[in-house]
């Protein structure tokens, strides 16, 4: 089995079926998924359903979609009509969305073939998949590491070669950080480039859906498949679609590096950096040129998140009280007493900590000097990128701080694991695109990620010089070795 790209291209080409590949991942993860944890509902007798659809289309010379036959896996806090969406949370365990999230539409519009729903952090919130409600997902590189989080099931599902494609969510890093981790691509587009409907709000204005996949041109596909603007997404952007996958391809000869000092001080693994930096240095000699850039602000973007996405938590987890839909408490009693302690059983311990968090910078006496003053941080924030583009084309620097850490080893330490994302969140508070592409292996075997940054709806520009950087690394990860 290959990438994405080629998978399609064999199934068009008819070298295959998309019967037949749907049956090796199916396989696969049965076969593997046990050890790496990384769906939580998996669907198989839809998913062989769909892909004979694809073969019928093919067979009668039907024009097909651009996933045509591609399996793909979705993270479980995007709505999807024939699954549970739990959002890795209790108080969603048994919640079926009555429709379908715009992005798992446009998914079956374009005949991809969806064989499950992977494992998060609960609402999102997290760096580890730890939070999960109901079990921690592992890395395929070492299963006593954390994949990342907290899309860490769809970037352990596509490490693990059980789906070649998927979709996750970035509010801080989410997706861009567990790729950094399992060695895989995540991309995180522009704020608005890809709807939101249907994906179950952590911080609206911070969210954003994006993919995973073995390659850029994995990423591009997905991409492509699921950009446009949508009437049913207020913050859609109304702008036409690039070529990804088409105009992917470009030189390194010409292309600006900007290199902020501020991604490369204290608290960055040496490998880390090194290996960054000998990235970096490659694409120097062949042509690219790098420009000291500065971000003064990125000291700060850790402290405004954390009040920005938790105020957005609170307000947007208000929905969850036991009543509409979700998890009711058995006990009895008024109906205080049944939303708090319906809250109280339902959401765990990281989720009520935001909540608390975002709800008290938002109360009376408070707001000005912790949201007013968070907003205008990002503010800032944002006028530091600009700034840093008026002498360069991209970004780039390392995507996480650390390789994989073992898992529970951040668990008592929240602030720690909050530090993950040091170099990812100023990305979301900004609205820009944003992508992590492996760039070598630490000596223990782990997986390091190069985050690549552009301008705001310059997507295309991020995933060419992820592009370059895959091209002339040469760097082919296997997968990793789990049977």
């Amino acid at each position: 089995m290959t990438d994405a790209v080629s998978i399609r291209q064999d199934i068009l080409s008819k070298k295959t079926t998309a019967t037949q590949v749907a049956e090796r991942f199916l396989s696969r993860l049965a076969a593997i998924d046990p050890k790496v944890r990384a769906f939580l509902s998996v669907n198989r007798d839809a998913a062989l359903s769909q892909a004979r659809r694809v073969d019928e289309k093919i067979a009668r010379g039907e024009k097909t979609g651009l996933l045509a036959g591609i399996p793909v896996a979705v993270k479980d806090n995007l709505c999807t009509t024939d699954a549970p969406t739990t959002c890795g949370s209790r108080i969603l365990e048994n919640y079926r969305a009555p429709y379908d999230a715009t992005v798992v539409r446009r998914l079956r519009e374009e005949d991809a073939v969806i064989v499950g729903k992977t494992n998060l952090d609960e609402f999102a919130m997290g760096s580890s998949t730890e939070n999960s409600a109901f079990f921690t997902s592992r890395n395929p590189w070492n299963l006593q590491c954390v994949p990342g989080g907290s899309s860490g099931g769809s970037a352990a599902a596509v490490a693990a070669g059980m789906a070649p494609l998927a979709l996750g969510s970035d509010t801080g890093g989410s997706i861009r950080q567990p790729a950094a981790l399992t060695g895989t691509v995540g991309f995180k587009p522009t704020y608005g480039r890809v709807s939101r409907y249907g994906l179950v709000a952590y911080g609206s204005s911070l969210d954003q859906v994006g993919p995973f996949g073995r390659s850029v041109r994995d990423a591009a596909l997905l991409t492509q498949a699921i950009s446009g603007h949508d009437p049913l997404d207020s913050t859609s952007v109304n702008q036409p679609v690039p070529d990804f996958l088409g105009g992917l391809d470009r030189d390194a000869k010409g292309l600006r590096l900007g290199v902020p000092k501020e991604y490369f001080g204290q608290g960055l693994d040496p490998e880390i950096r090194a290996s960054v930096e000998a990235a970096i240095g490659t694409l120097v000699a062949k042509g690219a040129t790098t420009v000291d850039v500065s971000l003064p602000m990125t000291e700060f973007a850790i402290a405004a998140y954390y009040i920005v996405a938790p105020c957005e938590a609170s307000s947007n987890l208000a929905r969850y009280d036991g009543v509409h839909y979700g998890h009711r408490t058995k006990e009895q009693g008024d109906v205080g007493t049944l939303i708090a302690k319906s809250r109280r059983e339902g959401f765990g311990p990281e989720v009520t900590r935001r909540i608390i968090l975002g709800t008290f910078a938002l109360s009376s006496g408070y707001y000005e000097a912790y949201y007013n003053r968070a907003l205008k941080v990002r503010r800032r924030i944002k006028q530091d990128f600009d700034k840093a583009f008026e002498s360069c084309d991209v970004i780039v620097g390392p995507t996480s701080p650390t390789p994989a850490f073992p898992v529970g080893a951040k668990a008592s330490d929240p602030l720690s694991m909050y530090l993950c994302d040091v170099y990812t969140v100023a990305t979301n508070l900004a609205g820009l695109p944003g992508i992590s592409v492996p760039c070598g292996m630490t000596s223990s075997g782990l997986p390091i990620g190069l985050q690549v940054q552009g301008r705001v709806l310059d997507d295309l520009g991020v995933l060419q010089a992820a592009r370059v950087f895959e091209r002339e690394l040469s760097l082919s990860l296997p997968w990793p070795s789990l049977t």
